[in-house]
């Protein structure tokens, strides 16, 4: 077929909304339950997708004795009839996922050999359910979650900390259920789909140490309120290791994974008549920079016909990272849109290339789109507005351009979270 902008912006909005659908757990969760027990279901867990997949529970299993609590993201709550719900921050921490994390840990416990706890745990679950360890407060936890976040640690990396930092992550959670059976139920966020850094860990064994979340405490220079530097350099109480046998009876089922969503972008691709390659399903580093070799790839593909020849669409995930310089004040915009503008500079106006870039929870950083899109016009368009690119992606205010323009994706919370996707369309 001809590709014309509105065909390709089309078709790009059509493999986002296919990956988000392949991971919706209203369609996926109920096949991966386990046998209802003897005893009771305890449903706990935290994330993005938390109180979608309660009421996918619900819906699974009409007659079962539930009861328990979830915590999600403000905005991202679903109607449910026996599990209760409740709203907190993301992506720092506040006194309502306190308060709800405190409650999650007192729900497990006191349970016998023969009842279930079903933890449904997604993306954001570590910021959502934040019990500080014993001698440290909100407000340390909160400045280290900023800390982390402006660092440009890798979400593996924060985290570590995040775990050593508390009392409900690093199997913590199914450590305070034994001798109940434990089930994980979780949706992937993280590059490498590693159940001990997704929502940090609550019901799987931590490898990790105190040693190593000092180290990438020094790493960044990250600067920490007094109590959490004693507390990390006590180390005085680990997390729960590969062998602990109180987390013996702990099973972790992945439901839904940033793989599974690019393979169903694929497939859609496919019947578009596009090419599809995979790149990857955990890319990191800089967000400018990622960008930046995508466009490579794609004037690779654009002229030589290599690693395919076009039509063709590659996609990738993971999770990319901003780091804010010193003495810089960052504008408005996420991950997503920061590496759309570095693609977008770096292609130069490449005829024949377009690109979608979003996070799958329908949030990009802070803002209300989920990502924005990029056109062979965007730039030449960009300056017709007024809009210096380079500056605007210096002083990370990527949103400002994409919204100027109209090029920006909103879906509205999509309560899934596979990490971001990044299509790039090559006519």
């Amino acid at each position: 077929m001809s590709w014309t902008d509105a065909s390709a912006r089309n078709a790009l909005r059509r493999l986002f909304d296919t990956a988000i659908r392949a991971a919706d757990p209203r369609a996926i969760l109920a096949r991966h339950l386990p046998e209802p027990p003897k005893g009771r279901v305890v449903v706990v867990g935290a994330g993005k997708s938390a109180a979608v997949m309660a009421a996918a529970v619900e819906d699974a299993w009409p007659e079962a004795n539930l009861s328990g609590l979830v915590i999600t993201r403000y905005g991202h709550a679903a109607q449910t009839r026996r599990i209760a719900v409740v709203e907190a921050s993301h992506p720092v921490p506040d006194a309502a996922g306190e308060a709800a994390a405190r409650r999650v840990l007192a729900a497990v416990q006191g349970l016998g050999a023969e009842d279930l706890v079903l933890a449904l745990i997604s993306g954001g679950g570590s910021a959502l359910m934040a019990l500080p360890a014993e001698g440290l407060t909100l407000a340390d936890k909160q400045a280290v979650n900023r800390a982390l976040l402006a660092s440009g640690a890798t979400i593996n990396e924060m985290n570590c900390v995040r775990r050593h930092l508390s009392a409900i992550k690093g199997g913590r959670l199914a450590a305070a259920a034994h001798p109940a059976r434990v089930v994980t139920l979780a949706v992937s966020d993280v590059p490498g789909d590693d159940p001990a850094v997704i929502a940090s860990g609550p019901t799987v064994p931590d490898p990790s140490t105190f040693a190593e979340a000092r180290g990438i405490v020094a790493h960044y220079g990250i600067e920490l309120p007094p109590a959490v530097a004693a507390h990390l350099a006590a180390a005085a109480e680990e997390t729960p290791k590969p062998g602990d046998p109180r987390l013996a009876r702990a099973e972790f089922r992945l439901i839904a994974t940033p793989q599974m969503a690019l393979e169903a972008a694929a497939e859609e691709a496919r019947a578009l008549g596009l090419a599809p390659l995979l790149l990857g399903d955990a890319l990191e580093g800089e967000a400018a920079v990622a960008g930046t070799l995508l466009a490579g790839i794609a004037r690779s593909v654009r002229a030589h016909g290599h690693p395919l020849g076009a039509p063709a669409v590659l996609l990738s995930g993971g999770e990319t990272t901003v780091t804010i310089r010193p003495g810089v004040t960052p504008g408005r915009g996420g991950r997503n849109t920061e590496c759309l503008l570095g693609f977008t500079l770096a292609a130069a106006g490449m005829p024949g290339a377009w690109a979608l870039m979003g996070d799958t929870d329908g949030i990009d950083g802070s803002e209300n789109n989920a990502g924005a899109l990029a056109a062979p016009e965007t730039l030449a368009r960009a300056a017709a507005a007024g809009l210096d690119a380079r500056a605007l992606l210096a002083s990370h205010n990527s949103h400002a351009l994409f919204d100027r323009l109209g090029d920006t994706i909103v879906t509205g919370p999509t309560l899934t979270n596979v990490n971001d996707f990044r299509a790039i369309l090559i006519a």
